[in-house]
């Protein structure tokens, strides 16, 4: 059995800002590969009024709270921001951890957050346009920028859409994540094969992240004979780790 990389996406929702800065910090002390949270302006489950706070900002703080793990959201929303200016904040938040932010982006979906932030929300077909065509923007922008990132800064694209989504994963990034359940996670791994094949790029050159709940930590083995490098732990507030602890001395052993 391959080794595999474990994260924590912890849920930015219902919980005071204080708790969710202990649990990034508890996470890290862990040893996890990874730390996450989401690009939303509103919970995404659960009482829709409750706390929440803004992706990038807590993004910054984890830079400096953290010494360990990769940091990212799971994943940027690419319509909150001008694509360009994206790239500077990404920049500087890879900066403030020493090297270790990844990208993580995709085109988006969650209504509410369009409608009562004023953003056009339009269709599912012209986000995923508006994601391809800001792409090479970012990439050029990173490029550009002084001083440069200090770590890789990979790019990660979340999402599952077999005609576009896959084939931009295949194009441009250096890591993707979807979901579960693992029959999920094979068929959606082996399109990205295929589309890897169609451009003529090594598969092997993008990462495979999956984002589980705690229920699935125990078929971290069929996540892995599914293709998975990578597996994400996603818990919202009270944020209890054991199932991340659980799932390293699986891994680990």
């Amino acid at each position: 059995m391959a080794a595999c990389k474990v994260g924590v996406q912890l849920h930015p929702q219902a919980t005071p800002i204080e708790d969710l800065r202990n649990a990034w910090k508890a996470a890290d002390a862990l040893g996890i590969d990874s730390l996450w949270v989401w690009d939303h302006f509103y919970p995404l489950y659960g009482d829709p009024d409750a706390q929440h706070y803004e992706c990038y900002s807590m993004l910054a703080a984890m830079a400096v709270d953290t010494c360990h793990a990769t940091i990212g959201a799971l994943v940027t929303c690419n319509s909150y921001r001008n694509p360009q200016l994206l790239a500077d904040i990404a920049r500087t938040t890879d900066l403030l951890s020493d090297g270790r932010f990844v990208l993580g982006i995709g085109s988006g979906w969650f209504e509410r957050d369009y409608t009562e932030y004023g953003y056009e929300f339009g269709t599912a077909g012209e986000r995923l346009r508006a994601l391809e065509r800001d792409l090479p923007i970012i990439q050029a922008r990173l490029a550009r920028l002084t001083p440069a990132p200090k770590g890789p800064l990979p790019i990660l694209i979340g999402g599952s859409g077999e005609k576009v989504t896959l084939r931009l994963v295949a194009e441009y990034a250096d890591a993707w994540n979807t979901f579960g359940p693992p029959e999920h996670f094979a068929a959606k791994n082996a399109v990205l094969d295929d589309w890897c094949a169609r451009i003529e790029r090594d598969p092997r050159e993008i990462e495979r992240t999956v984002a589980i709940g705690a229920h699935e930590v125990d078929d971290w083995e069929r996540f892995i004979e599914a293709g998975a490098d990578h597996l994400i732990v996603m818990t919202g507030h009270p944020y209890d780790l054991e199932p991340v602890e659980r799932l390293l001395a699986a891994v680990r052993a």
